[in-house]
């Protein structure tokens, strides 16, 4: 059942992903100061992308959580978006090490490989390299010790999922993933808000639960599920062409999070 929801997605995202130019040409237009590193860990090297805003003083950091399709040009270009809106932006490549040669997302041959390799991730590694990415960017001289995690489509999930495993954030930000276990979700200190999108069922309908689950735990979890778009609307969204639906919930999705971020 699992590795079928997992051709279902990367089918229903094909088209959606079969180029990334426009996010690849934003993100070369940024004047902003962008870099990959290099985070060595556990054994591990972990390459992330870092994206820094033009600001006078130390800016909280957002820890951003890449979708199955691996550290694309549309990961780069939103993390480097929320630089633009004042904040130190990190994403890990979770497939660093992982690739052919030892290489990481861009040494796939192509998306449906990507996302086999990322449902085979063991969580513990997941959680290690996302603590080693936040760890780095909050010993930054940028950084003013605050840290916000945001994912999205499975990197939403692993988002809800690192909130029951780290303590000391300053809010959790999950779009269209799934929640962890009601048992896990008891861990959590930091305030969850969810994003979600009205025609997409699978993850839309765990909401109801989840809010539920969250109450009854005495944890912060507001979610809004946006009318008509279609899961993945944060990238659909904005690309060319988009549909009326993805492109209203993308841009009201957008001023949410950076209405929460500045709270």
């Amino acid at each position: 059942m699992r590795a079928l929801r997992l051709l279902l997605l990367l089918a229903a995202a094909a088209s959606l992903l079969s180029a990334q130019q426009w996010a690849k040409s934003r993100l070369e237009q940024s004047p902003r100061h962008r870099e990959i590193v290099r985070i060595v860990h556990g054994g591990r090297t972990l390459s992330a992308f870092v994206a820094y805003p033009q600001a006078s003083g130390p800016r909280p950091v957002v820890l951003v959580i890449h979708e199955i399709f691996g550290l694309s040009d549309w990961a780069q270009e939103v993390t480097d978006e929320l630089a633009a809106a004042g904040y130190v932006a990190i994403a890990p490549d979770l497939l660093s090490g992982e690739g052919p040669g030892g290489g990481g997302t861009e040494s796939f041959s192509g998306q449906t490989a990507i996302g086999r390799a990322i449902s085979r991730l063991p969580p513990a590694q997941i959680t290690a390299d996302l603590n080693a990415a936040a760890d780095w960017a909050l010993k930054q001289p940028a950084s003013n010790g605050k840290l916000y995690v945001v994912g999205f489509c499975w990197g939403g999930g692993q988002s809800f999922r690192f909130a029951t495993q780290r303590r000391g954030l300053a809010a959790d930000f999950v779009f269209y993933g799934v929640p962890p276990a009601r048992a896990a979700m008891a861990r959590i200190t930091a305030p969850v808000f969810g994003f979600y999108a009205g025609d997409d069922a699978r993850i839309s309908l765990t909401v109801p639960a989840t809010r539920a689950a969250m109450k009854a735990l005495g944890k912060k979890y507001a979610a809004v599920i946006y009318p008509g778009a279609g899961h993945g609307f944060m990238r659909a969204g904005e690309q060319p062409d988009p549909t009326p639906a993805n492109q209203k919930a993308r841009a009201a999705a957008w001023a949410r999070l950076l209405q929460l971020l500045r709270r």
